[in-house]
């Protein structure tokens, strides 16, 4: 059979994580199907693994060597006879994918080992061997071990915890499945697969790919298959769309005045139109000089790469059984993106305030991360958030928010506007950039704030940014023009002392 992914991919340990990668020297079947169990029992829900034999490693790096070594050609059909053997020798009964492949002129065989719908599984420490008792491996880092203790109570309790997306659905049938998405996204990833849907039945692309589960007699398309493949999911999982709405003027300001938008399809189809609106619709570059410097600096009132991550990982997380759309609000101090449930309950709500890295070991919808991944469309498991904080870094705004309720209904990212944009972000919403109308809101914001003064003269930052939906950046940046302009001056300390309003003193 052919990959679903490049090889090259895999030799480089790109779009898959590392640790779900092994390279083999050589055919050693007894240490190999003890990885085989392991990324059959998928410990940490990662979607499995790769295993490709004839590529020698470096011991510093742990990257494939090239030239890769090669499995001599006269051999390969013998090492595929006796996996046919050892695979009866692993309990339940599993089947590993193989395929070989030609690279820098050699063959190697690649095994690919989804994790398993009857897991746990076991195999004898040595498959050679007669008589050899049997353990249970699972995947610790880059290793396979076997599972003792608490380990091997925990996992024999994942035969209840198949993830949503690889269960089986009766609802869906083969001619659900379109062609046309099956084979941009074959080609889009590289995969030799794409040559062949024309050619070869699609129910037999579709089990090469691992989308069916069941026994024979009742094979059934698992939910990713319509997930990534159908046309309209909706079909089967009520809701699957995401509205973006705008609110020119701030929803608490101004709340019947919005436009609303709705995007559908498959997975990878909503996710591009959502991007293409908000690009076209929301993005802004903006340039400011700086004087004594000849390069003027360049920002965005937001970075596409943190709003395209937290858009992917929005549908990524979410459950599709809740009918609930993702909805993407946007407003002048920022865009929220609420989504349905919240994190799993593993992750504390400290965890989440912090906005850091919000680990957990289970997914909703693992092979739909795999799809999405192989597109290019989000980091490895876990790096979600950072990776939105970094690209936010990198433009100079501020951290994005990420808040769940007590319980875990919902989930919400807000990533604030840049400051620099802040007074000018309802002109950018509506499209034009006049600097006369941003000066003039530039100047409305002082005369708002100097009147929060004058009422209460020990009010801070924080909560006149509150007043004003602002960040407290923005107003801070405003209260530093007010006093260089001799309109307030601050009187005492800063936890103690208060504001004084010069300009009615002149007045």
């Amino acid at each position: 059979m052919a990959l679903a992914i490049n090889i090259n991919d895999l030799l480089n340990k790109q779009k898959i994580e590392s640790n779900r990668i092994e390279f083999k020297k050589g055919w050693n079947p007894g240490s190999i199907y003890h990885s085989i169990c392991a990324f059959a029992n998928d410990f940490d829900d990662l979607g499995g693994g790769y295993i490709i034999v004839g590529v020698d490693t470096d011991d510093k790096t742990g990257m494939a060597i090239r030239p890769v070594e090669g499995v001599p050609i006269e051999k390969i059909d013998g090492i595929l006879q006796e996996m046919v053997a050892y695979n009866n020798k692993m309990a339940p009964y599993y089947l590993p994918r193989t395929s070989v492949e030609e690279v820098d002129g050699k063959q190697v065989i690649v095994i690919w080992c989804p994790a398993g719908s009857y897991r746990p599984y076991s195999v004898p420490v040595n498959v050679t061997a007669k008589g050899s008792k049997e353990y249970f491996y699972i995947r610790s880092g880059t290793s396979s071990i076997e599972a003792r203790g608490e380990v091997l109570v925990e996992l024999r309790e994942l035969a209840n915890r198949m993830p949503f997306d690889e269960r089986g659905n009766s609802d869906i049938q083969l001619e659900d499945i379109s062609l046309v998405l099956l084979r941009d996204y074959l080609v889009k990833v590289g995969s030799k697969l794409a040559d062949e849907v024309i050619t070869i039945p699609l129910a037999t692309i579709l089990d090469q790919m691992e989308l069916y589960t069941g026994p024979k007699e009742n094979r059934l398309l698992r939910n990713v298959a319509a997930m990534m493949f159908c046309e309209n999911p909706n079909k089967f999982f009520p809701y699957t769309q995401i509205d973006v709405v705008t609110f020119p003027n701030g929803k608490m300001k101004d709340p019947n005045n919005f436009t609303e938008v709705t995007f559908k399809g498959s997975v990878p189809q909503m996710i591009k139109q959502t991007m293409d609106y908000i690009k076209s619709n929301v993005l802004k570059e903006h340039v400011r000089k700086v004087s004594g410097r000849q390069e003027a600096e360049r920002f965005w009132n937001y970075p596409y790469d943190a709003i395209e991550e937290a858009v992917v990982n929005s549908v990524y997380h979410r459950d599709f059984l809740q009918h609930e759309p993702i909805e993407i609000t946007i407003e002048p101090s920022g865009i929220s993106i609420l989504n349905c449930p919240g994190p799993d309950r593993s992750i504390s709500k400290e965890d989440i305030a912090k906005g850091d890295m919000l680990k957990s070991r289970r997914y909703r919808n693992r092979r739909l991360g795999d799809f999405l991944k192989e597109l290019d469309l989000t980091e490895g498991r876990s790096t979600g958030v950072p990776t939105i904080q970094a690209k936010l870094a990198e433009n100079g705004s501020p951290r994005a928010i990420f808040e769940t309720t007590d319980d875990r209904l919902t989930f919400l990212i807000t990533i604030p506007v840049h400051e620099e944009c802040n007074e000018s972000s309802e002109t950018d919403i509506l499209g034009s950039e006049t600097k006369t109308k941003s000066s003039e809101r530039s100047s409305e914001t002082k005369d708002l704030i100097i009147d929060i003064i004058k009422q209460d003269p020990h009010i801070t930052a924080a909560e006149i940014a509150m007043q004003l939906n602002m960040s407290s950046r923005g107003v801070e940046k405003q209260i530093r023009k007010l006093r260089e302009l001799g309109k307030i001056k601050r009187t005492g300390g800063r936890f103690r002392g208060y504001w004084e309003i010069v300009i009615l003193d002149k007045e």
